[in-house]
């Protein structure tokens, strides 16, 4: 996990990239704070790999703050003011997100800190090692890679009411647990079993045994409200039609 702290002066910032680092599997959100001298003290002591910091702060601005801290941690530019990016990077930032930060945006500059903060370790898997997901020939369950180097998580199908996606990653919904793993939705789509799983949206797989209402354009599994996507809606439908034949 990369440890991640928040530094910047105006609350609405700090609350927002602590919403985008809870997000993303590979990040640990640690803390925020007004103060860049605080801030300091938190890298001297090792309690953050990779800091968001606003260049425009009281005590100290960013760019002082980099010359402090030296190599001790990765920074992550946060400002809304363009015209700093170059000195940033003369300073060996990892990326320079100019507000409003949007996560798409968010989730590329973390990528690159993940890439120098973790090159052997991580969540990321090569292609062309091991696959992120293995199934067994009984197609009762399968394993997910998990947060670290060779981990992997036994996910029993019967176990799943719905799966949400997210970029490259996958958040898969069990009755007392969410597994985040790095797959593509599309990607496990084509491993599960079709049915009881079904993709209802751009976002979404459900299972349709899981399904206990269908309202509209919405269905809901316990008491998460899914939106049935219109690309999807007559194999969705066609698909209840079937179920209520058998």
């Amino acid at each position: 996990m990369i440890r991640c702290i928040c530094v910047d002066d105006e609350a609405y910032a700090s609350s927002l990239l602590k919403a985008y680092i809870d997000k993303v599997p590979f990040l640990e959100f640690v803390g925020s704070t007004t103060s860049p001298i605080e801030a300091l003290g938190w890298v001297s002591e090792n309690r953050a790999d990779l800091v968001f910091l606003d260049i425009q702060m009281p005590e100290l601005t960013g760019l002082q703050f980099l010359k402090l801290a030296g190599n001790k941690c990765k920074v992550i530019l946060t400002t809304a003011y363009p015209e700093y990016a170059l000195e940033g990077y003369e300073h060996d930032v990892v990326d320079y997100l100019l507000k409003p930060i949007a996560f798409d945006r968010f989730l590329k500059a973390v990528q690159k800190a993940q890439a120098i903060l973790q090159p052997i370790v991580g969540i990321a898997v090569s292609s062309a090692s091991t696959p992120p997901t293995v199934q067994n020939s009984h197609a009762e369950y399968m394993f997910v890679k998990g947060e670290s180097k060779n981990k992997f998580l036994r996910i029993n199908y019967a176990d799943i009411l719905y799966i949400e996606g997210l970029k490259n990653y996958v958040s898969l919904y069990l009755p007392q647990q969410r597994v985040v793993t790095y797959q593509t939705l599309r990607d496990l789509e084509e491993q599960l079993p079709q049915p009881p799983f079904y993709r209802v949206h751009k976002s979404y797989i459900i299972s349709i045994d899981k399904v206990s209402m269908v309202d509209g354009h919405t269905l809901y599994i316990q008491d998460k409200q899914i939106p049935i996507g219109e690309t999807f809606r007559e194999g969705f439908f066609k698909l209840i039609r079937e179920k209520d034949a058998t």
